[in-house]
């Protein structure tokens, strides 16, 4: 399959942004479902996204110091899901590697469908087509305020996961692939190399929501350090925005302790007299991983 990339104005600087109203140019997304995955460290450090499969409307709300974060779903979708997120990874993974190759991206994409459930590792029948739309849409409606890089933690930045997306097609009626535009704020950030990290492929595999949240959080703090890192789960019950009662999230934690599912890591559980429960985690010694 051929492939072509437009490229855009050379006189324009890699992190300068068109001005309203200027036409976005086109990044036709690259080839290779092997490339390695990559996500947004914002993203994974705070709780943007819905942990459960159902819909949810009750609005996230985190606040810690400076940092303000509130997001909003509608009646119909509901907020963004955890499993939604994996676009955004694929849109992560695409900048970056174009941006290592050479090739100026953007934030307006364009795909085939194929492609990205390719990626993400799901399958390619027409349910799946049909939930990869239906991801689109919660990633549309879904409507985020947040004071992260906001250097005096008293703006706000408005945004949605995706500004607008939209199905393409021939004079024909043959179907040419989706086009999407990113938000700026998660575009910048992706940009930045220092605010993305590799993340292991096997975590499209994980199908819990608490799951897949706490290994985005263990990657992001405990990173390749040998002594990895620790959290109480009272802290890690207000970093998920999850809708669970506090005893049945430590419930889920501890089961994934028994699992040992995060791919990468070893997770373990103190307690002290008089105090919370704590996770531990580390990365698993290369030997260990064969």
């Amino acid at each position: 399959m051929s492939v072509a990339i437009v490229m855009p104005n050379s006189s324009l600087p890699s992190r300068q942004q068109p001005a309203q109203g200027e036409q976005l140019d086109l990044f036709r997304a690259l080839p290779g479902e092997d490339m390695a995955p990559r996500d947004a460290q914002d993203l994974m450090a705070y709780p943007f996204f819905s942990l459960a499969k159902s819909r949810r409307i009750a609005p996230i709300d985190f606040r810690s110091g400076n940092i303000t974060l509130r997001v909003e779903g509608t009646q119909e979708h509901g907020i963004a899901t955890i499993w939604d997120a994996d676009i955004l990874i694929w849109a992560a993974s695409q900048i970056v590697e174009a941006r290592d190759a050479g090739i100026q991206p953007s934030r307006r994409m364009q795909a085939t469908p194929y492609e990205i459930l390719r990626f993400i590792r799901r399958g390619t029948s027409l349910r799946d087509y049909q939930r990869l739309k239906a991801a689109f849409d919660r990633l549309q409606s879904t409507t985020v305020a947040t004071s992260i890089r906001e250097t005096t933690g008293r703006r706000l930045h408005r945004f949605s996961w995706i500004n607008e997306w939209k199905e393409l097609a021939d004079a024909n009626g043959k179907p040419l692939g989706i086009e999407l535009i990113l938000p700026d704020w998660f575009y910048a950030g992706v940009v930045d190399a220092a605010l993305v990290l590799t993340i292991d492929p096997t975590y499209f595999r994980l199908t819990g929501g608490i799951e897949r949240w706490l290994y985005r959080l263990v990657r992001k703090h405990g990173g390749r350090q040998a002594n990895g890192w620790q959290f109480d789960f009272p802290y890690l019950y207000r970093k998920s925005g999850s809708l669970a009662q506090p005893r049945d999230f430590a419930r889920d934690l501890r089961r994934l302790v028994v699992k040992q599912s995060l791919p990468g890591y070893e997770l373990s559980i103190a307690r002290c007299p008089g105090e919370p429960e704590m996770l531990f985690f580390r990365p698993v010694p290369q030997t260990a991983r064969g």
